[in-house]
């Protein structure tokens, strides 16, 4: 395989983040353990994986834009394990056998009181310019692949209002695919882009 030499510049970004080796036994804590995949594809640009969950009662993040990934089995040995088991059951991409870990991101908590005690560790990957993805799940209605450039452009930016017990509030966004990406994701995105430069789509023939 390959290897995007883009990723060596993001791993260097993402060093100060090094994975974890302790992760917490699952269930050690009173918060639940989830972690999600940022993966990044190389290519003429770069760009990153989003899903669409599908619309689910009981569910507090249904039908929201998000990154592939969800709550730590008792089975899975770290986080980063959650991170490549859940990319592979929602979207069939096989971060074990096509991706390369490039680092982490710091953990993200909810911070409305109504939603459950979760934290969540951010684990990115940079996957082949060939790497197909699909909604390969029951939760997830579509993928998007979007890339970093348009993440950036401030046309992408906006505030979507979202309504809450009490009346809506306005939450900062990207607008991908007709869709708000706020919330947990948004932080995420944010944190990745601030921490990562921008790193600028290879020549042609490269």
């Amino acid at each position: 395989m390959i290897v995007d030499p883009r990723f060596g510049v993001l791993r260097e970004a993402l060093a100060s983040y090094a994975s974890d080796p302790d992760d917490p036994e699952p269930g050690a804590a009173e918060i639940l353990q989830a972690a999600v995949a940022l993966v990044v594809r190389g290519g003429a640009e770069l760009e990153v994986l989003l899903i669409k969950r599908a619309k689910r009662e009981g569910d507090p993040w249904s039908g929201h834009m998000a990154l592939p990934g969800g709550r730590r089995d008792p089975g899975d040995a770290s986080l980063l394990e959650t991170a490549i088991r859940e990319t592979r059951e929602e979207t069939a991409v096989d971060l074990q056998a096509r991706g390369v870990h490039l680092g982490r991101l710091e953990e993200v908590r909810p911070q409305s009181p109504r939603l459950p005690k979760l934290s969540v560790t951010p684990h990115v990957f940079g996957v082949p310019a060939d790497t197909p993805a699909h909604a390969a799940s029951g939760e997830v209605d579509a993928v998007h692949w979007v890339s970093l450039a348009r993440l950036r452009s401030a046309e992408t930016k906006g505030q979507v209002e979202i309504p809450l017990p009490g009346g809506s509030r306005s939450f900062p966004c990207l607008l991908v695919a007709d869709d708000a990406v706020w919330g947990l994701t948004y932080r995420i995105l944010d944190d990745f882009l601030t921490r990562a430069p921008e790193v600028f789509p290879l020549p042609r023939g490269v």
